[in-house]
């Protein structure tokens, strides 16, 4: 699930749930590559059974990379997929299970999102496109030479859909290299590998989700194991170039267990009128973060995750929570009365909310603007500069600047310059291009006014706000999204024609007897073949990736569907900056009228064509030397394919999956400092470095010491200063200790003592390592890091 900036919000919320990777790489002897040998512990001290891979978020940055060069055809896209997922194995080195799950058909209600998503990629290519046509001819029409233009062939990444060639050739591909892996990298001969490609339907995460509960045995596993993130890297020479080796890790261990740990604490109450359940609490925490982004519904006006809104949430959930009489959710379903009580306690401070939201927004425009001002007199530079011995030189000029003959002249002089520049300025009208005030979309809601809910109504749904049944359907949709969207997370997908029929969400003081708006979801129901999904959700510029007749359907002005398929569209940016951020006012399909229109032009399809617009299922591979091969072998009693179809345990329909912790199930040792530590406890608290819970910590021996004692007292070489550069979760904590001398043993120990007591520092065992020695043993004026890990 895609939640803008929850991400950040989290790591910065819960620092010490990250962890950064190490990664072990290959060597070259000879001009030969050395591969890593995956065999050999995990460096990372920790050992994984399974890791699951979500392959969109590898595809996608593999075909069109944003701080790269883009691949030149489709064979090293396919070489940059294979290298990145060696990669991400070789980091974790998984020993049981490697499940890759690429996204299939998804459910209705994430084909408006994808819809929205690709129209608008469709959108600013042509207007890119159109741009550069029209600085081109402007540049020729004044006189200039440009260079015949390159004529290359723009990637359309609209084809990462199922149903298209190109998902049909990557699928082929993994399989090819899933079978070079197990052939011949030790590392892989023991695992079992799963791939669910892009013809088996439901999204990459959800597919791996309903994996795992169904393989009931594997919960346990899932909540040590912690996904892996690519850090955000600015570019070539990011700020991190200029330091450590360890700190160009590009990947980060989310520790789930950590995350747990922190919700503990948060979400724990006394004197409840019910027995306290973390596990159910968790589940409210969870179902509470829907409210502030999914994709599948819009977010409610009044939250905003950037501006607190999960906290505000949980705070107002623990003081209603004790009039609720239990939980809001369990085991994926909704209680909806309790869930009317939060949002009722919401709708109360929205006027407030929106009032705060403008005075913030004020306060930030007037910010920039005086940063902008000081950065433009920076670089303007001073009015007037004198000359002679007055003027600026620089340092180490060896020629001596002229004197004064006359100082009264001289300021006489630069007090006329100064009135003559007044004089020239006053009076005359700022152009537009040099004003300091950027131009600003026209809000015409105003939350922030009186009437608030009267203009956002009237101009987001064209309705008068006293139109009470109009309210309650748009409201009544927004209940069965909820519904819908925990139940997917929980048990699996309850409808796969569902989805939220309005571009904007209701207001949360709209959610008034919401107890029986929703009871179930429709049976039975299938999800789209890839073609079909390919005509819900590609605008007709990427037509070419379907079928001739299909196509035309798109563009032709006799086609019964053709109102799907706008050339152009609105974007409403809805209160923000950027047409990114705004909502594409595209139009909904209607899934009778597709299917209609599609069964005139299902007959024209080749064989190829039929059997990429069918439902496949994942596939299992293993190894010869896997011990399941004889196994398998046996029950097959010919000669074992080494590629073989799975299908997940099947379930009686009405079946509940548990949301509890298995019987069993290992909960890693707890990480956090304990609040009452100091209470019961004379030694200072000592973090956990890492996974490991052993990890020795640093310390300076007796070679150290006197390595520090022996450059004091040497005169040629005293130290001035020593710079520590302490990575934090945050990447900007610097700690100056400016003019420190170390003079005695006691200073040096306080040092370290800082370091290995830190709870905020990142800290990562650097005993033994060269550079430590080196660290203390330099001469001055040099910036040292010490990189350590949480």
């Amino acid at each position: 699930m895609g939640v803008p900036a929850f991400f950040r919000w989290l790591s910065r919320k819960y620092p010490s749930i990250i962890v950064h990777c190490v990664e072990e790489k290959g060597r070259e002897c000879n001009g030969v590559r050395i591969p890593v040998d995956t065999t050999k512990p995990n460096p990372n001290e920790v050992e994984f059974d399974n890791l699951y891979l979500d392959m969109n978020g590898i595809i996608h940055p593999c075909t069109h990379p944003e701080d790269k060069p883009a691949p030149k055809n489709e064979d090293e896209m396919m070489v940059a997929i294979f290298e990145y997922i060696d990669r991400l194995f070789n980091i974790v080195r998984p020993r049981r299970v490697l499940y890759m799950a690429i996204d299939g058909v998804a459910p209705r209600a994430k084909m408006n999102q994808q819809r929205s998503r690709r129209f608008r990629a469709s959108k600013e290519g042509v207007e890119l496109t159109e741009e550069k046509s029209r600085m081109r001819e402007e540049i020729i029409s004044r006189g200039g030479y440009l260079p015949p233009e390159e004529i290359k062939e723009r990637f359309d990444s609209n084809c990462i859909t199922p149903g298209t060639e190109f998902m049909d050739n990557l699928a082929h591909c993994l399989r090819y290299y899933v079978a070079d892996r197990l052939s011949n990298d030790p590392g892989w001969r023991n695992v079992t590998v799963f791939l669910s490609d892009a013809s088996v339907p439901g999204e990459g995460e959800h597919k791996i989700m309903d994996f795992i509960r169904r393989q009931r045995a594997l919960i346990s596993v899932f909540s040590i194991y912690c996904q892996g993130t690519a850090r955000e890297k600015q570019g070539q020479h990011d700020e991190f170039a200029d330091t450590m080796p360890v700190a160009e890790q590009e990947f980060i261990f989310i520790r789930l267990c950590v995350l747990r740990e922190y919700l503990a604490r948060e979400l724990t109450m006394a004197s409840l009128p019910f027995t306290f359940d973390f596990e159910r609490s968790v589940d409210d925490w969870v179902f509470m973060c829907f409210f502030v982004g999914n994709d599948f519904l819009p977010h409610l006006p009044s939250l905003e995750i950037r501006e607190g809104a999960i906290d505000r949430l949980v705070n107002i959930y623990k003081d209603v929570v004790h009039k609720t009489g239990g939980y809001l959710t369990q085991n994926g379903y909704v209680n909806l009365e309790r869930v009317e009580m939060i949002m009722q306690a919401v709708g109360v401070a929205e006027d407030n909310i929106f009032k705060k939201r403008k005075e913030d927004d004020e306060s930030f425009k007037r910010r920039m603007k005086e940063k902008r001002k000081r950065m433009k007199a920076e670089q303007q530079g001073p009015a007037y500069l004198t000359t002679g011995q007055f003027a600026p030189h620089a340092l180490g000029r060896r020629d001596r600047p002229e004197p004064v003959q006359n100082a009264r002249h001289q300021a006489y002089d630069m007090r006329m310059h100064s009135r003559d520049e007044g004089a020239e300025n006053r009076g005359v009208k700022r152009k537009a291009e040099d004003s300091d005030s950027e131009p600003e979309p026209e809000d015409v809601v105003r939350l922030w006014e009186e009437g608030w809910k009267q203009r956002y109504y009237k101009t987001k749904f064209d309705v008068d706000v006293m139109d009470e049944d109009f309210r309650k359907k748009v409201v009544r949709s927004y209940v069965e999204g909820l519904c819908w969207v925990l139940r997917y997370y929980y048990q699996g997908c309850a409808s796969w024609k569902w989805y939220f029929p309005f571009h904007y969400a209701p207001f949360a003081s709209d959610f008034k007897d919401i107890k029986d708006m929703f009871t179930e979801f429709e049976k039975g129901t299938k999800p789209f073949k890839p073609l079909e999904q390919l005509m819900g959700v590609f605008p007709a510029a990427s037509g070419n990736f379907l079928p001739e007749t299909w196509r035309t359907l798109m563009t032709s002005p006799v086609s019964s569907i053709i109102d799907f398929y706008p050339d152009d569209f609105a974007i409403d940016l809805n209160g923000k900056k950027y047409a990114w951020q705004g909502v594409a006012l595209l139009p909904f399909v209607d899934e009778q009228r597709l299917r209609a229109a599609l069964a005139d032009v299902y007959a024209d399809l080749t064989a190829e064509e039929v059997k990429r617009n069918s439902l496949g299922s994942d596939i299992l591979f293993i190894s010869k030397s896997h011990p399941l091969f004889d196994f398998i072998h046996e029950l097959y009693r010919t000669e074992c394919p080494e590629v073989m179809k799975f299908k997940d345990p099947q379930y009686a329909d009405g079946f509940v999956f548990k949301a509890v912790l298995l019987p069993g199930a290992k909960i890693p040792n707890k990480v956090l400092k304990p609040g009452d530590w100091e209470k019961g406890n004379r030694e200072p608290w000592r973090p956990q470095l890492g996974f490991n819970p052993n990890r020795q910590q640093a310390h300076l021996g007796q070679s150290g010491f006197r390595a520090l004692n022996g450059q004091q007292r040497s005169s040629s070489r005293a130290v001035s200063h020593y710079s520590c550069k302490i990575k934090c979760p945050r990447y900007l904590t610097l700690i100056n200790q400016q003019d420190c001398r170390l003079k005695s043993r006691k200073y040096q120990n306080s040092l370290l003592s800082h370091f290995n007591s830190s709870e905020d520092l990142l800290t990562r065992d650097i005993c033994g390592h060269s550079w430590w020695s080196h660290w203390v043993g330099e001469p001055t004026n040099v910036l040292y890091s010490l990189i350590v890990d949480a």
